[in-house]
Protein backbone atom coordinates (compact mmCIF):
# COMPACT_ATOMS: atom_id res chain seq x y z
CA UNK A 1 0.00 0.00 0.00
CA UNK A 2 2.85 2.47 1.27
CA UNK A 3 4.60 1.34 -2.20
CA UNK A 4 1.48 2.63 -4.23
CA UNK A 5 1.08 6.03 -2.62
CA UNK A 6 4.77 6.65 -3.00
CA UNK A 7 4.07 5.67 -6.98
CA UNK A 8 1.10 7.75 -7.29
CA UNK A 9 2.62 10.54 -5.14
CA UNK A 10 5.67 10.75 -4.36
CA UNK A 11 7.71 9.79 -8.12
CA UNK A 12 5.44 12.75 -9.73
CA UNK A 13 6.56 15.22 -6.93
CA UNK A 14 10.03 14.07 -7.27
CA UNK A 15 9.97 14.76 -11.12
CA UNK A 16 7.98 17.80 -10.41
CA UNK A 17 11.30 19.18 -8.27
CA UNK A 18 13.77 17.82 -10.35
CA UNK A 19 12.42 19.70 -13.44
CA UNK A 20 12.06 23.39 -11.37
CA UNK A 21 15.32 22.91 -9.32
CA UNK A 22 17.93 25.56 -10.76
CA UNK A 23 21.02 23.14 -11.37
CA UNK A 24 22.92 24.36 -14.74
CA UNK A 25 25.27 27.56 -14.35
CA UNK A 26 24.69 29.77 -17.73
CA UNK A 27 25.56 33.32 -18.72
CA UNK A 28 22.20 34.25 -18.58
CA UNK A 29 20.14 37.14 -20.58
CA UNK A 30 16.99 38.31 -19.05
CA UNK A 31 14.49 40.76 -20.22
CA UNK A 32 15.11 44.05 -18.39
CA UNK A 33 15.12 43.82 -14.17
CA UNK A 34 12.23 41.30 -14.07
CA UNK A 35 14.38 38.09 -13.70
CA UNK A 36 12.10 36.57 -17.29
CA UNK A 37 14.77 34.40 -19.11
CA UNK A 38 15.54 34.99 -22.90
CA UNK A 39 18.57 33.46 -23.43
CA UNK A 40 21.34 31.68 -21.99
CA UNK A 41 24.93 30.29 -23.29
CA UNK A 42 25.58 26.56 -20.99
CA UNK A 43 28.69 27.32 -19.22
CA UNK A 44 31.49 24.65 -19.51
CA UNK A 45 34.37 24.51 -17.72
CA UNK A 46 35.91 28.08 -19.09
CA UNK A 47 34.36 30.51 -16.73
CA UNK A 48 35.51 33.81 -18.69
CA UNK A 49 33.42 35.51 -22.02
CA UNK A 50 33.77 38.45 -23.31
CA UNK A 51 31.71 41.58 -24.43
CA UNK A 52 32.63 42.81 -28.11
CA UNK A 53 30.91 45.80 -29.63
CA UNK A 54 31.35 48.60 -32.07
CA UNK A 55 30.96 52.02 -30.42
CA UNK A 56 28.66 54.34 -31.45
CA UNK A 57 31.02 57.67 -31.93
CA UNK A 58 34.11 56.63 -32.92
CA UNK A 59 33.56 53.54 -34.82
CA UNK A 60 35.90 51.18 -33.66
CA UNK A 61 35.60 47.51 -31.55
CA UNK A 62 35.34 47.73 -27.91
CA UNK A 63 35.86 44.40 -25.87
CA UNK A 64 35.06 43.89 -22.43
CA UNK A 65 36.26 40.88 -20.60
CA UNK A 66 34.87 39.33 -17.23
CA UNK A 67 35.07 36.13 -14.97
CA UNK A 68 32.28 34.27 -13.57
CA UNK A 69 31.39 32.98 -10.07
CA UNK A 70 28.54 31.74 -8.73
CA UNK A 71 26.48 35.00 -8.51
CA UNK A 72 29.30 37.80 -9.33
CA UNK A 73 30.69 38.85 -12.35
CA UNK A 74 34.16 40.47 -12.31
CA UNK A 75 35.27 42.93 -15.36
CA UNK A 76 38.94 41.97 -15.80
CA UNK A 77 39.97 44.10 -18.75
CA UNK A 78 39.31 45.98 -21.63
CA UNK A 79 40.82 47.23 -24.85
CA UNK A 80 39.77 49.63 -27.14
CA UNK A 81 41.23 51.82 -30.49
CA UNK A 82 40.07 55.54 -29.31
CA UNK A 83 40.80 57.64 -26.45
CA UNK A 84 36.94 59.29 -27.69
CA UNK A 85 34.10 60.11 -25.88
CA UNK A 86 33.24 57.48 -23.38
CA UNK A 87 36.57 55.55 -23.40
CA UNK A 88 39.04 56.03 -20.23
CA UNK A 89 41.87 57.36 -20.64
CA UNK A 90 44.06 55.75 -18.03
CA UNK A 91 43.72 52.78 -15.41
CA UNK A 92 42.59 53.11 -12.02
CA UNK A 93 43.96 51.84 -8.62
CA UNK A 94 46.18 48.68 -9.34
CA UNK A 95 44.89 47.96 -12.70
CA UNK A 96 47.54 48.52 -15.50
CA UNK A 97 47.21 50.62 -18.64
CA UNK A 98 49.07 49.74 -22.16
CA UNK A 99 49.34 50.38 -25.50
CA UNK A 100 50.34 47.65 -28.19
CA UNK A 101 50.05 47.79 -31.47
CA UNK A 102 47.40 50.80 -31.27
CA UNK A 103 44.81 49.26 -29.11
CA UNK A 104 45.15 50.15 -25.37
CA UNK A 105 44.44 47.97 -22.63
CA UNK A 106 43.56 48.10 -18.98
CA UNK A 107 44.40 45.13 -17.16
CA UNK A 108 44.54 43.82 -14.15
CA UNK A 109 40.49 44.98 -13.11
CA UNK A 110 38.58 43.60 -10.48
CA UNK A 111 35.43 45.29 -10.94
CA UNK A 112 32.90 43.10 -9.64
CA UNK A 113 29.08 43.46 -10.44
CA UNK A 114 26.36 41.28 -9.90
CA UNK A 115 24.83 42.16 -12.99
CA UNK A 116 25.53 44.13 -16.30
CA UNK A 117 22.84 45.86 -17.79
CA UNK A 118 23.12 45.98 -21.80
CA UNK A 119 20.70 47.39 -24.40
CA UNK A 120 21.34 45.43 -27.10
CA UNK A 121 22.47 47.45 -30.25
CA UNK A 122 20.03 48.77 -33.52
CA UNK A 123 22.31 50.11 -35.49
CA UNK A 124 25.94 50.21 -35.10
CA UNK A 125 26.67 48.46 -31.85
CA UNK A 126 26.69 45.07 -33.46
CA UNK A 127 27.18 43.62 -29.78
CA UNK A 128 29.07 40.22 -29.91
CA UNK A 129 29.21 37.36 -26.95
CA UNK A 130 32.62 35.62 -26.92
CA UNK A 131 32.65 32.40 -25.17
CA UNK A 132 34.97 29.18 -25.93
CA UNK A 133 36.09 30.22 -28.70
CA UNK A 134 32.85 30.90 -30.46
CA UNK A 135 31.27 34.33 -31.25
CA UNK A 136 27.33 35.01 -31.07
CA UNK A 137 26.41 38.03 -32.20
CA UNK A 138 23.30 38.58 -29.75
CA UNK A 139 21.18 40.23 -32.23
CA UNK A 140 20.76 36.63 -33.74
CA UNK A 141 19.10 35.92 -30.48
CA UNK A 142 17.64 38.74 -28.98
CA UNK A 143 15.34 41.61 -30.70
CA UNK A 144 17.74 44.93 -30.98
CA UNK A 145 16.50 47.06 -28.88
CA UNK A 146 15.98 45.12 -26.13
CA UNK A 147 17.19 46.07 -22.87
CA UNK A 148 18.81 42.89 -21.00
CA UNK A 149 20.47 41.71 -17.67
CA UNK A 150 23.26 39.79 -18.19
CA UNK A 151 24.00 37.84 -14.74
CA UNK A 152 25.78 34.48 -13.60
CA UNK A 153 23.14 32.24 -13.09
CA UNK A 154 21.72 28.53 -11.96
CA UNK A 155 18.74 27.47 -14.02
CA UNK A 156 16.34 24.89 -14.12
CA UNK A 157 15.38 22.34 -16.79
CA UNK A 158 12.00 24.12 -17.02
CA UNK A 159 13.51 27.87 -17.43
CA UNK A 160 15.84 26.04 -20.37
CA UNK A 161 13.08 25.33 -21.96
CA UNK A 162 11.64 28.99 -22.21
CA UNK A 163 14.69 30.39 -23.07
CA UNK A 164 16.85 30.65 -26.30
CA UNK A 165 20.01 28.54 -26.13
CA UNK A 166 22.94 30.46 -27.80
CA UNK A 167 24.59 28.21 -29.37
CA UNK A 168 26.11 27.50 -32.93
Amino acid sequence: MKFKRFMAFGIPLLIALLFFIPYKHVIAFSFEDQGELIAYVPLKKEKEFKIEYTHSIHLTDVLETYRLSDKQIEQTELSYHDFAVGMPSNAEGEEVFEEKDGTYFIKNMKRNFTHIDLRVGQVKADHRLIYDEKTYTLADFIKPGTWVRISSERISLWEQLKGVKISV
